[in-house]
């Protein structure tokens, strides 16, 4: 029998970003239009992401056939310019560009390996909004592995589909996008697909309307997301809207099966986690059912604010959904800002999971860290930088970064420490933040010089004193 994965889903929050989200890539002045550059040189992935602008949305309208997994339509991509640009690039990997036009007027395009270079016909002015159509389609790559290379993560297969797996330069496997988590944006994305086969993405749904029996099916995410929780499930799926808390939650399981258990606790479970997190950070729930066990590995099952998977099945149960809930606090709302800093979402959601255990009647939080704890291979498995393998598939680096939230709530006490992660979510909801801005905000919070315990707890090569 094959294993459920639940995903859990919290929709807009608005459009405004918060007031400590970090600014566009610094820029060197020049005397006159430059090239964007192709990647942030992020320390896992330096290729990914490029320089030059900052996008503001995406709207997607695609035509997708899920028996052959294609794709065909256009992006829709709205960016300021952070410098004066006369050439940037888009990451997209593996698909076929018929057309590029910048501000209503051709554009020269080329792929080279994973980047799609762009050069308008005008040089496009600093700190001035600028509007980018692709035309686009291909075939997207199969597979039932996590592929640990940056544009090659395949889809994954469900009865009558597919679903795509949210990880580094996921995003640009099936649509273009400047892929690196510090560029967050809006998204808005039509899907057509033949009448009977559901379509989900992220946020909030829109109208659904059929003509020549195919479906168009509208969801919206006006909140800044990170392009690698991007995600687009096809198939034959039942979708339904609930109501929590005065809040839609959209429901999506595979037509025919019966409704999950564990998705009948998600709103209790959701609460639970707000009296210690502060308030929930979306305008909406949402949960889906996935027949993989893998799908919700390491930082990109935390971070979809529209459906943050967490394996059920290994094991099943409400600890799994508390796991997912948990990445709409840290990595949906607080993503990482970089792909070294991966712990930040998925840390903090395993270790609600070991708290909801614990809540729940289970083992307790000590009982989980220190099952660990004696046998852990401190010096393979760092949890910040944890490098470029890691990233894509960070059980080890979750479960490490868990025990350093654990060993700190032993140091300072969990007044300080629950105050801390309430003031983290709210101070820093919907922007990014790095390991060295968590260990500032603890610093704060306790009044104590944190800098050598995080080194060691994090990065470490002997186990740390517990």
């Amino acid at each position: 029998m094959a294993a459920v994965v639940l995903a859990l889903a919290g929709c807009s929050a608005g459009d405004t970003p918060a007031a400590d989200a970090p600014a566009a890539p610094a820029v060197t002045p020049t005397t006159g239009p430059v090239a964007g550059s192709a990647g942030l040189g992020d320390g896992a992935f330096p290729a990914l992401g490029n320089g030059g602008y900052d996008v503001r949305k995406y709207a997607l309208k695609l035509r997708v056939d899920p028996a052959r997994r294609r794709l065909s339509g256009t992006a829709t991509i709205t960016a300021t310019a952070t410098e004066e640009l006369k050439s940037f690039f888009l990451d997209l990997s593996r698909l076929r560009v018929s057309s590029v036009t910048v501000n209503g007027r051709p554009a020269a395009d080329a792929v080279v390996g994973a980047k799609l270079a762009v050069t308008p016909r005008a040089s496009l002015p600093a700190d001035r909004p600028f509007t980018i159509v692709v035309h686009y389609g291909g075939a997207l790559v199969p597979g039932d592995r996590t592929v640990t290379e940056p544009g090659r993560i395949p889809v994954r297969q469900l009865p009558g589909g597919f679903y795509t797996p949210t990880a580094p330069a996921s995003a640009s496997s099936w649509f273009p996008a400047n892929d690196h988590p510090s560029d967050k944006a809006a998204f808005a994305v039509e899907l057509s697909v033949p009448e009977g086969v559901a379509a989900v993405s992220n946020g909030m749904p829109g109208e659904r309307s059929t003509r020549d029996k195919r479906t168009t099916w509208r969801w919206s995410e006006s909140g800044p997301m990170a392009p690698s929780a991007a995600f687009l499930l096809v198939g034959r799926y039942q979708v339904s809207t609930l109501r929590h808390a005065g809040k839609p939650m959209v429901v999506a399981v595979p037509a025919g099966s019966a409704h999950q258990p564990a998705l009948d606790r998600a709103a209790k479970i959701a609460d639970w986690l707000a009296r210690r997190f502060g308030p929930y950070p979306f305008s909406s729930y949402g949960a889906v059912v996935l027949p993989d066990p893998y799908a919700a590995r390491g930082l990109p099952a935390q971070t979809r604010p529209a459906f943050s998977a967490t394996a059920l099945g290994r094991p099943t149960g409400p600890a799994a959904v508390a796991e997912g809930l948990a990445g709409q606090w840290f990595g949906a709302s607080v993503t990482p800002r970089t792909w070294e800093d991966a712990w930040l979402a998925t840390s903090f959601a395993r270790y609600a999971r070991w708290m909801w255990t614990e809540h729940d009647g289970g083992a307790t939080v000590e009982a989980e860290v220190s099952q660990r704890y004696e046998t852990f291979p401190w010096q393979a498995f760092p949890a910040y930088a944890p490098g470029r393998a890691d990233a894509l598939d960070s059980e080890m680096a979750a479960d490490r970064g868990a025990m350093t939230l654990h060993a700190l709530r032993r140091r300072i006490g969990d007044t300080a420490f629950f105050a801390l992660l309430r003031s983290w979510t709210a101070s820093r909801a919907y922007g990014t933040a790095t390991t060295a801005d968590f260990v500032a905000a603890a610093e704060r919070a306790s009044g104590q010089d944190l800098d050598r315990f995080f080194d060691v707890w994090l990065t470490g090569p002997y186990r740390p004193t517990y």
